[in-house]
């Protein structure tokens, strides 16, 4: 039986292809969504949204808790803080930080896996010097917001994402490679159950 995720994110999570000017994604086998999808056992939901902040709004928590409960997935996979850092000037790590605590405390999922998403790098979307280190702390402000929370937790810096010119979307390699580390992460998570013929 397969196990689902709900992959919950902003424009990598949607597959987001920053050489396109009306919004355009990636293919399916390209994004890391589809790949985990295409070639693992498990069932992905993807709700990914160009923009996407951390929802702070009841009618968003609304929104999510209605995507939770219609999915009703195994694992509940959140990967969001760049735009909040892009479009709120001034804005920091720990600013990012108490906007995810609210709004996974509202959700409250008993399986969440909190990824931070990879530093930015300069390019044409990142110019200043607070968004680089920012994104860069935004890690060790999730990790201990997942400690506290008691969920999971993925650092993506780690996992060394191609990013594209921007400095901020995933190339196609990056998705690759980010479906691989994903695939890992949620297997260790929730180890596949095994078929009959491996029983005892």
């Amino acid at each position: 039986m397969s196990r689902t995720v709900l992959c919950y994110g902003d424009s990598n999570t949607y597959g987001y292809d920053p050489r396109s000017f009306l919004g355009d994604r990636y293919a399916k086998d390209i994004r890391w969504t589809g790949i985990l999808d295409g070639v693992s056992d498990w069932s992905v939901t993807c709700c990914g949204q160009n923009g996407r902040e951390i929802p702070t709004h009841p009618s968003q928590w609304e929104e999510a808790q209605a995507l939770l409960r219609q999915a009703d997935p195994d694992v509940f996979a959140v990967m969001l803080g760049s735009n909040d850092l892009l479009c709120r000037p001034g804005f920091t790590a720990e600013r990012v930080t108490a906007r995810m605590e609210a709004f996974l405390t509202i959700l409250a999922h008993p399986r969440t896996l909190l990824i931070s998403p990879p530093a930015m790098r300069p390019g044409s979307w990142v110019t200043e010097d607070r968004l680089l280190t920012e994104s860069v702390r935004l890690a060790g402000c999730y990790e201990a917001l997942a400690q506290k929370l008691g969920c999971a937790f993925a650092d993506a810096e780690r996992w060394k994402i191609g990013l594209t010119f921007d400095g901020v979307h995933f190339s196609e390699d990056g998705h690759k490679s980010f479906a691989r580390h994903i695939a890992e992460t949620l297997d260790a998570l929730l180890p596949a159950s095994p078929t009959p013929s491996q029983c005892l």
